[in-house]
């Protein structure tokens, strides 16, 4: 049985905050769903995709409204696309942020995949849906085209940016309430279509966006790559654990047991787990810090010393050693060639 793959908190954020709108008690829905109560306490973990499918379908149930992915669409904020959304904010264009959708998607989550398509003065992005709920599905691809518009014209800094028409699956929900569609997006919408698609014209993604920042935006993408790379290779726990050092490190700290609390588990449990894995926390941490040290060394000027500092080494000499085991290179030698990833 083909599995849901993983959504990020930051995309159930949305939904709860579209919930606690309308007076609906989400503390109920997460015990239902079987999601932690805390879970909400950042926005950078991950959730099992079928435990998302099921949050939503237990939100439809609740509300009985048949078009709720068209209006918590309007609860979109920039990290609702987690690290993507602050990708897009850096780029220069609306064309240039719409053209990162489909590279770092997965970093929302697995509900679905984009593809692009150029045909003369448009372009069409169009969304498969990974999600089997037929109740689920026809609200989540609502969810995603209302939330690229309303994220597009705040991106823009301009409200009357729209589509030049929407295609959609789902059959219609009447035609007092296909308006509203009509009202939010301002182009016409296509139900019970051959698929699920959002043209725009070219000149549209022309649009110069509010705040550049070609070097924020790669020291973001290079981020990101990492996350990717995480996704593919980690197991769940190895991804937790990964993410909970990255967060220590931040602070210069390096210990298993602060990272075994905040993973519910002590120390020693952590030890078996990852030990069961084939892996130890030490071989995490090292490779972690690894890549942080790079991203540092390729996109900030921190000193070098201070680098070792905020990866919790001791001594500087200490990270020199490490670092030139590793690439054959000491950091500064590192960031004076310019290497790239």
């Amino acid at each position: 049985m083909k599995t849901l793959g993983s959504a990020s908190v930051s995309a159930l954020r949305q939904y709860v905050r579209a919930a606690e709108s309308e007076g609906v008690d989400t503390h109920n829905l997460f015990s239902k769903a079987g999601l932690p109560p805390n879970l909400l306490d950042t926005d950078d973990g991950r959730i099992n995709g079928e435990q998302f499918q099921h949050f939503i379908r237990l939100l439809c149930e609740q509300t009985g409204n048949p078009i709720l992915g068209l209006e918590t669409g309007d609860f979109v904020q920039p990290g609702s696309y987690s690290v993507l959304g602050y990708i897009t904010m850096s780029c220069a264009t609306l064309g240039e942020a719409v053209a990162r959708i489909a590279p770092f998607e997965r970093l929302v989550g697995d509900m679905g995949t984009t593809s692009l398509a150029m045909k003369g003065n448009d372009i069409k992005l169009s969304w498969n849906c990974n999600y089997t709920d037929p109740v689920v599905r026809p609200q989540l691809v609502d969810n995603v085209f209302a939330s690229w518009v309303n994220y597009a014209r705040w991106l823009a800094d301009d409200q009357s940016a729209s589509p030049s028409f929407v295609k959609l699956s789902r059959i219609s929900p009447g035609p007092e309430l296909e308006r509203a569609y009509q009202k939010r997006w301002q182009c016409p919408v296509t139900f019970s279509a051959n698929e699920d698609s959002v043209t725009l014209r070219k000149t549209l993604l022309e649009t110069r966006l509010r705040q550049p920042d070609p070097l924020l935006r790669k020291t973001l993408e290079a981020h990101a790559l990492s996350q990717l790379a995480s996704l593919d290779t980690d197991s769940d726990l190895n991804s937790r654990v990964r993410h909970s050092i990255r967060q220590q490190l931040m602070h210069g700290i390096t210990r298993q047991d602060m990272v075994a609390e905040d993973l519910g588990m002590t120390s020693r449990t952590l030890q078996r787990k990852l030990s069961q894995e084939g892996v130890s926390y030490q071989r995490l941490l090292d490779e972690v810090r690894q890549k942080m040290a790079e991203n540092y060394l390729r996109n900030s000027e921190l000193a070098i010393p201070d680098i070792a500092l905020r990866l919790g080494y001791s001594e500087t000499t200490s990270f020199h050693r490490k670092f030139k085991a590793v690439t054959g290179k000491t950091p500064g030698e590192f960031r004076a060639s310019g290497e790239q990833a």
